[in-house]
């Protein structure tokens, strides 16, 4: 049986089917009712979300189960993104994705720790043969957890296609209970053309919604002329749980003719940032709203529009009436529908406002470098989605990029001279964002080459030179010097670094790498017994920690334990 399961791996499997995704082959990875704090493709910072997010009753710990049988083609673990994750590739050229774990099951962990003793790492990325860690439906592969950026308990779940694209698991057969229409706050209307104007201005219109018996909405008529486009902010809700998650699909109709529509099916993780092409960048930078764009705007790569005409513009002409629906659904097709009575109608006087001008353009098309005392920035051909007026400034070791209304689909790169430091300072120097009201320094990731500082980044800002002379703080959390731990399953560690951030860490045991779990969000360092790195009675414990400019610190105990 063994032999003839590898065999489906190994030949081409043709689906005849009508419906493209099977109904019956994955089962819900988790042994307690489907309840959702995130769906797929739902709306965040720079990305789509790739999978659901499962509640986990607020706990962690819980039994995950291998959706389908296959075998576990990746492991993959980190303090970040999704922290301890697994990878499963099935016969039928899906593979399932399970992130933020706990633990690994024992047969998973035991082949996980093995090759982080060999590595002398936690964080690393496996791509075990096929062979090596086969598992059948339903089986136990981890434990629920709460690792890497997840914001609280729960299991994130994907499936992804032959060609990594996550796919959205509802269309699998994999739902929950859902009977509430989408949720509309904010409906916008856009001026696009130059002579475009909605009730008497060129700037973009909050159009007050008037709700309606039956859950829709209509508005107050509109007078406009000229290219305009519309835009929306809206989520969805189950039945389950409050969230605030992502809706299904949005059409547009123009006097009854579909002119637009998204539908978030699937996506590529390599347009996945174009959602800041989709949303009304400008407001979310400055309000966080997501406002989505029911048009295709220039330079916007996703692959979710269809059915559109004139990319879901409207071209209204003087004297002419025009009714505009929107039809927003989520999976479980609960409609909310939003009706617009446009009336054709140029107010001749109506001035457009002019973008602030400064000694810098900025060309989409083309690559631009900027010099001004110890600061060369350069824009790489491509990096932005418009042409616009940039707000360049250098005062000090500061550079300021403006305006953060501007999104970037790339990285763009910064540089400053550090020549003038003394050469024992220049080792401790680090670039960072200002963040916020108070302008709180960040760590951005930065290289140096003699006498240059670099970082690269994707949002414009405001950039600065930092030192950073302070070495990290190790605070031992369970335990002290001397103390017998006999009793105890695991050793914690605080570890901190206000400034640059830890880069590294190391700890042993009577000289033998230990494996230390770490949390970013809790600043905890972890290490489990049970890994038995040593038996002696008297143990010398050494825990090195290093930031991201090099300062370290050292942290040395002895305990007992038998």
């Amino acid at each position: 049986m063994k032999t003839l399961f590898i065999s489906l791996f190994l030949i081409p499997v043709l689906l005849v089917a009508q419906n493209p995704y099977p109904q019956d082959y994955f089962i819900n990875p988790l042994n307690i009712p489907i309840v959702l704090a995130g769906t797929f493709a739902e709306l965040r910072s720079n990305h789509f979300h790739s999978g659901m997010d499962i509640k986990t009753q607020q706990r962690q710990g819980l039994d995950v189960v291998a959706s389908a049988s296959g075998f576990v083609s990746r492991i993959k673990i980190s303090p970040f993104g999704y922290g301890k994750a697994v990878y499963i590739t099935h016969p039928n050229g899906y593979t399932t994705v399970y992130a933020h774990l706990q633990k690994l099951a024992p047969k998973l962990e035991t082949y996980l720790k093995e090759r982080q003793y060999e590595k002398e790492s936690f964080e690393i990325e496996l791509f075990p043969p096929i062979k090596a860690l086969l598992v059948e439906q339903g089986e136990l592969i981890a434990y629920s957890g709460n690792t890497g950026s997840s914001g609280g308990p729960h299991l994130h779940f994907e499936i992804r296609d032959k060609n990594e694209h996550p796919i959205n698991p509802m269309l699998f057969g994999i739902n929950t209970k859902d009977t509430s229409k989408p949720i509309v706050s904010t409906l916008v209307a856009y001026p696009i053309s130059d002579d475009a104007e909605i009730n008497g201005s060129k700037t973009k219109q909050n159009i007050r919604l008037v709700p309606q018996p039956d859950g829709n909405f209509t508005t107050e008529p509109i007078a406009a002329s000229g290219t305009i486009g519309f835009g929306v902010e809206t989520v969805d809700r189950q039945d389950l749980a409050a969230n605030k998650n992502g809706v299904y699909n949005i059409q547009t109709f123009t006097n009854g003719s579909l002119n637009f529509e998204i539908d978030f099916k699937t996506f590529s993780f390599d347009e996945t940032r174009d959602i800041n092409r989709l949303i009304d960048y400008d407001t979310y930078k400055h309000k966080k709203d997501r406002i989505q764009k029911l048009y295709i705007d220039t330079n916007n790569g996703l692959s979710m529009y269809k059915n559109t005409i004139n990319q879901g513009y409207l071209n209204i002409q003087d004297s002419t009436a025009v009714v505009y629906k929107i039809k927003i659904s989520d999976f479980n097709n609960n409609n909310t529908n939003i009706t617009v009575q446009i009336d054709g109608k140029k107010n001749n006087s109506t001035v457009k406002k002019e973008p602030v001008k400064t000694p810098y353009y900025i060309y989409e098309n083309e690559t631009t470098t900027l010099n001004e005392k110890n600061v060369a920035v350069t824009f790489y051909k491509n990096t932005f989605y418009n042409d616009f007026f940039l707000d360049f400034k250098v005062s000090n070791d500061t550079v300021t990029l403006l305006p953060i209304s501007e999104a970037a689909r790339k990285s763009f790169k910064i540089d400053f001279d550090i020549s003038k430091y003394q050469d024992a300072d220049k080792d401790k120097l680090f670039i960072a964002e200002l963040v916020g009201y108070k302008k709180r320094p960040y760590y951005s990731t930065t290289t140096r080459t003699e006498n240059t500082l670099t970082t690269f980044s994707k949002d414009l800002g405001v950039y600065t030179v930092v030192s950073d002379t302070k070495n990290p703080v190790i605070t031992p959390v369970n335990f002290s010097d001397g103390k017998w731990l006999s009793n105890y399953r695991y050793l914690k560690f605080k570890i901190e670094d206000d400034l640059s951030g830890i880069s590294n860490f190391r700890g042993t045991i009577n000289g033998k790498w230990i494996l230390l779990e770490y949390d970013y969000k809790t600043k905890l360092l972890t290490y489990d017994f049970n890994d038995a790195v040593s038996t002696e009675t008297k143990n010398n414990l050494k825990l090195i920690v290093t930031d991201n400019v090099g300062n370290s610190s050292t942290f040395e105990a002895m305990f007992y334990r038998k």
